[in-house]
């Protein structure tokens, strides 16, 4: 099957006077400068597959197989409709900047050349706007995003509130994506399958203790738990660490008052000692002639 060059009757439409470049026009020795066959927010050139390579630097590494199929399905039919963005890397050879899942989908059409702005950038640029388009598609996952984030921070030299204004996010948003990269490699990966949701995730990162934080993980995809039932097992735990640590031993008399109590109530009453003096008493009950039993001993 030979292989075909198609714009698309969408992106034919909006060029105005738009020409293609012939099929066999691909030496690539005789074209320095590939002819721009339209204009739309800037001049669009028509590339040939082979003029093409993915950049190795991309921080999208999963594509959906399926979901390329469909798309080449659709390139079968209607053509390229959107062009991708690439930079030049030597003579007639392109780096693509964004657009690989669009590039992947004409291959698998068997196009032979895919319309394409060139862009001219330095490699930290090329860099950012390469992770910004990614970070702005809807169906990375929330790993994928944080690593985006992560890398435009260190190797593009920006602050969370610099990286903000550039996605239109706000500073909490920024950190709350780059804290998932302390979750356990197995929870990134449970996120990164989508078998756990952000909100899960983010559940789970706020428990300090490792072994609740593997126990609540496990959970979540045996028992199905919603992010608002892993929220609140997270918060339990929190709780009852920061009790567990405020609490002091009891003093001597603070001993007799509770035994006193307890032979008072003829209850295993427990007195709590906190620190800076505070405290409470717990007296348990078992039903309610129980409770009532014990409003009587308190008269009320």
């Amino acid at each position: 099957m030979s292989k075909r060059q198609v714009l698309g009757r969408g992106l034919g439409a909006l060029l105005d006077g738009a020409s293609s470049m012939p099929a066999g026009n691909t030496n690539p020795s005789k074209t320095v400068s590939p002819p721009i066959i339209g204009n739309m927010a800037g001049s669009i050139a028509l590339l040939t597959i082979g003029q093409i390579e993915a950049n190795p630097e991309q921080p999208r590494k999963d594509f959906d197989q399926d979901g390329l199929q469909e798309l080449a399905q659709s390139i079968r039919e209607l053509g390229i409709i959107q062009p991708i963005t690439v930079h030049r890397v030597r003579a007639n050879k392109y780096q693509i900047i964004s657009g690989e899942r669009r590039f992947r989908a004409a291959q698998i059409a068997d196009l032979d050349a895919v319309p394409a702005y060139i862009r001219e950038a330095d490699d930290q640029t090329l860099l950012e706007m390469a992770l910004v388009e990614n970070i702005q598609r809807e169906d990375l996952h929330a790993i994928e995003v944080a690593i985006s984030f992560q890398r435009l921070i260190e190797e593009c030299k920006l602050t969370h509130e610099a990286l903000g204004l550039r996605l239109g996010k706000n500073r909490t948003t920024i950190t709350n994506y780059l804290r998932l990269l302390q979750l356990p490699w197995e929870i990134q990966v449970a996120v990164r399958n989508k078998t756990i949701s952000m909100g899960h995730a983010r559940a789970l990162v706020s428990i300090d203790d490792s072994t609740w934080q593997e126990e609540v993980f496990l959970r979540i995809q045996a028992e199905g738990l919603s992010v608002r039932n892993t929220e609140e097992l997270a918060q339990a735990r929190k709780h009852k660490s920061i009790s567990s640590k405020r609490r002091t031993a009891l003093s001597f008399d603070q001993q007799k008052v509770q035994a006193d109590l307890r032979l008072k109530f003829g209850k295993k009453v427990v007195l709590r000692s906190l620190t800076e003096g505070a405290g409470k008493i717990e007296i348990p009950f078992n039903s309610t002639d129980d409770l009532d039993e014990l409003l009587r001993s308190l008269d009320l």
